[in-house]
This record gives C-alpha cells, sequence and structure tokens, in this order.
C-alpha cells in the first residue's frame, strides 16, 4: 500500500492528474519487485524486523523496480533514483522501527 502511495503522489505532484495508464506504468516495476522481496525475505516469519525484513524488501523493492523500469525504457534519472531510494526506504523500514519499538515496549 505505501509502495502505491509514494507512486500517485509521486505522480500526481509532477503531472497534477491520475492517469491510470501512467500510474500503472510507473508502479508495476515496483509493485512486481515489491511481491519479489516479499517471497525472498519471507516477510511471513518477521514482518516486524526493521534490519532482517525491512532493509531486504527495501533493497531488493528499489534495486530490481528499477532495474525493471531502465529495462523498460521508461527514465532512471538520477532524482528519482534518490527519491525513490529515500521514500521507500521511509515506508518500507520506518514504519517497521516504529511498530518493532512500540512492541517491544509494550511486551516489558
Amino acid at each position: 500500500m505505501l509502495v502505491v502511495a509514494f507512486v500517485l503522489i509521486g505522480h500526481f505532484q509532477h503531472y497534477r492528474s491520475f492517469d491510470p495508464a501512467a500510474i500503472i506504468q510507473t508502479a508495476w516495476p515496483f509493485l512486481a519487485s515489491l511481491a519479489l522481496a516479499w517471497v525472498l525475505t519471507r516477510v511471513w516469519q518477521k514482518p516486524l524486523s526493521p534490519l532482517t525484513t525491512g532493509t531486504g524488501i527495501w533493497a531488493i523493492t528499489v534495486l530490481v523496480g528499477l532495474a525493471l523500469r531502465a529495462i523498460g525504457g521508461v527514465s532512471v534519472a538520477e532524482p528519482f533514483l534518490i527519491v525513490a531510494t529515500g521514500l521507500n526506504f521511509v515506508t518500507l523500514v520506518g514504519w517497521r522501527l516504529i511498530a518493532s519499538a512500540a512492541v517491544g515496549r509494550g511486551s516489558r
């Protein structure tokens, strides 16, 4: 869901529209790589772990997503690379840091 939010917000910021075809073109590489990341990191084993799960999901999602964009002939300009890397880190790892801290406090 957070990957879709990243795409929708970014798309609206740049184009001021919600063109479904353009949103799908931007989103599919990251959604496909997110699905791959879930399988490779076995997210179901430690869903809240920021280090074990979060960083693995983030790295795979960003690296494979950007590679799929490039292979598909879509721009992977440096600013997009920086924003995609940073915002996906915040959304894919950040919430896990908060959740694991909250769960840790509750169990003490």
